[in-house]
This record gives C-alpha cells, sequence and structure tokens, in this order.
C-alpha cells in the first residue's frame, strides 16, 4: 500500500534511450588520472606568457590553457602603466587582488540583481573608489564593473589578479570588456 502513483511506477523504467554516460564517465576520469600525473606543479617565469590584451597588460601565471594541475582558479600579473588603467570589465566570477607594487585605485559599479521571470541586471550610475597600495588585497564582487587605476605619474603599479574558472564550468561564462585600456 503506497502512494505512488501506479502510472509513475511504470514509466519509471519505461523504455527510454539508452546510454553509457556512467561507463563513460568512468573510463574519462581514468583516463584524467593519467594525464594529470603529467601536468605542471610549477610554473617557471618564463613560461608565464605575456598578453597584450584589451584590459591591458598581462602575464598570465595560471591559466586554463596552460598546462597545469590547477583546474579551479585563473591568476595573472597586470602591469599599470604610470598614471594610467586597466580597461573596464566584469565577469561572473568574484575576483580578488594583491597590490605587488605602486599605488592606485579601483572604481567599481555594484551590480542589483533580480531574477522573476528573466535574470535583470542593474549597475550604480556612480561608482564607489577603493584606494589601494603595495601589499594590500582588494576584493572584487562578482559581475561587478571594475576599473584599475595607477595614481603614481612616474612609476608602474603590478597587481596579481584571481578569478574562479568554476563559475564558468557551471554554465556562467559572463564575461564582457566595457572599455579597452588605453592603447590597446
Amino acid at each position: 500500500m503506497g502512494i505512488v502513483d501506479p502510472r509513475e511506477r511504470e514509466r519509471a523504467k519505461g523504455h527510454g534511450p539508452e546510454v553509457n554516460f556512467y561507463a563513460e564517465a568512468l573510463k574519462a576520469s581514468e583516463q584524467f588520472r593519467k594525464e594529470y600525473d603529467g601536468k605542471i606543479n610549477v610554473v617557471k617565469w618564463n613560461e608565464m606568457p605575456l598578453e597584450r590584451s584589451p584590459h591591458g597588460l598581462l602575464k598570465h601565471i595560471i591559466h586554463e590553457r596552460m598546462d597545469t594541475k590547477e583546474y579551479c582558479l585563473d591568476i595573472y600579473m597586470q602591469f599599470l602603466p604610470p598614471g594610467k588603467a586597466s580597461g573596464k570589465h566584469r565577469h561572473l566570477s568574484e575576483e580578488v587582488f594583491y597590490v605587488v607594487e605602486g599605488s592606485g585605485y579601483d572604481l567599481h559599479w555594484d551590480v542589483k540583481f533580480d531574477c522573476q521571470d528573466v535574470m535583470e541586471f542593474e549597475w550604480d550610475s556612480e561608482p564607489r573608489k577603493f584606494e589601494w597600495t603595495a601589499g594590500d588585497f582588494v576584493y572584487i564582487p562578482p559581475y561587478c564593473a571594475h576599473k584599475h587605476f595607477n595614481s603614481d605619474p612616474n612609476n608602474e603599479a603590478r597587481i596579481i589578479s584571481v578569478t574562479s574558472r568554476i563559475i564558468k564550468s557551471m554554465g556562467f561564462d559572463w564575461f564582457e570588456q566595457l572599455e579597452n585600456a588605453e592603447g590597446y
């Protein structure tokens, strides 16, 4: 005597397409583990590629397209020329950065989010300013439009930025360049 509808019980094992998803996943995992052993544990300074990007000059420390054992984070060093700024962008992953040298500030346009029938985003028209200097750690919330400024007109600033690529794997690869860095 159960409360399960007999039609549901019949449909539960009813014939549908047959697949091997589970068995294939086991084989793929076994192959992944074999390949993982050969991936890089230490990335040498001369193996870190430089990129002139719309966001500015980046040195990729860890990136999904590099052959490392790291599968969750993307890390790059960004060089901010004296008195100049990065591009302005936003991405669904939160970001943190560490200031290696220099001083400056960030502008963050916070996002408001609502999801009833469709996802709706709205960004503040006025940014919030966050000043930083060497040794500081800065947090940028998810999907917050942001831009980094080097306030020193004579010296370069360098930051090391970290984002999670887990969000991207979950189907939220929302990444937009809103303004390019000057000269890029």
